[in-house]
């Protein structure tokens, strides 16, 4: 099995990435606001059949965060992919090790260890569309919610790393600390995405804030109801009043990279 850690096969050209926040029906209403508030965006009217889908707009650049509202728990998120041919892209995926779980106009997929994602159309101003700048605060510091960490148990492990290069097309490489793979993701895409072991199952997701004084970004999301679930030598984990945990990253918002 390929260690997923070069080169990588052209993938299936992910031309933009969207991030669901998808939320449990009695963690809706609440979630919804707690990240339109998190990332200084405006929440857009809701669409689809049941009105269950709803983007966060940006102040500038384009948008790639949205929530959605579930048919039943529990709370998450996925990722989407804006692929220009869906069947190519399927097919690649299937044979990289994904099930497909639904076509309903797009494909719902699960990744070999189970994680949601989605293989949607290249929309036409999807190769026009620019990266959402930072959040500047009223302290001065600055915020985004730009990665998607993929959080897999130790059994999984081997087959998330292989499946996402091949996947993505995306080379991926250790990041700065053990039991972390960073996917190489271009940088005029809007999401990081980072692979990272963890103790117990399921595979599950998680957004990550960057941010330049993680203090003053955990005090702001703890004042909207956060709370703090966990702290490490980089990062803060939080609990928000509903929805998925989410962390926050000693990460430069401008790049999202870790300031060396």
């Amino acid at each position: 099995m390929p260690d997923g850690t070069g080169s990588a096969t052209s993938g299936v050209r992910a031309g933009w990435l969207t991030v669901f926040v998808d939320l449990a029906p009695d963690e809706h209403a609440a979630g919804a606001v707690f990240w339109a508030a998190l990332t200084g965006a405006a929440l857009s009217a809701s669409r689809g059949a049941h009105d269950e889908f709803a983007t966060l707009l940006p102040a500038s650049g384009a948008a790639y965060l949205r929530v959605q509202r579930l048919g039943a728990g529990p709370s998450g998120v996925h990722l989407d992919l804006h692929v220009p041919d869906l069947d190519d892209a399927t097919a690649l995926a299937t044979g990289a090790g994904a099930s497909v779980v639904a076509r309903p106009g797009h494909v719902v997929l699960r990744s070999p260890g189970g994680f949601p994602f989605c293989l949607v159309g290249l929309q036409a101003d999807d190769d026009a569309a620019s990266r959402t700048p930072p959040v500047r605060l009223a302290d001065g510091h600055r915020s985004i919610a730009d990665q998607l960490t993929i959080d897999v148990t130790p059994d999984r492990w081997d087959d998330e790393v292989a499946f996402w290069p091949r996947l993505t097309g995306w080379p991926a490489a250790p990041a700065s600390r053990p039991g972390m793979v960073r996917l190489h993701t271009p940088s005029s895409l809007p999401v990081r995405v980072l692979l990272q072991r963890k103790d117990e199952g399921p595979t599950s997701g998680h957004v990550d804030v960057a941010t330049d004084d993680r203090p003053a970004e955990v005090a702001r999301l703890v004042a909207l109801g956060a709370g703090v679930a966990a702290l490490g030598p980089a990062w803060t984990v939080l609990d928000p009043p509903a929805g998925p945990s989410l962390c926050v990253t000693d990460r430069d918002p401008a790049t999202g990279l870790v300031p060396r």
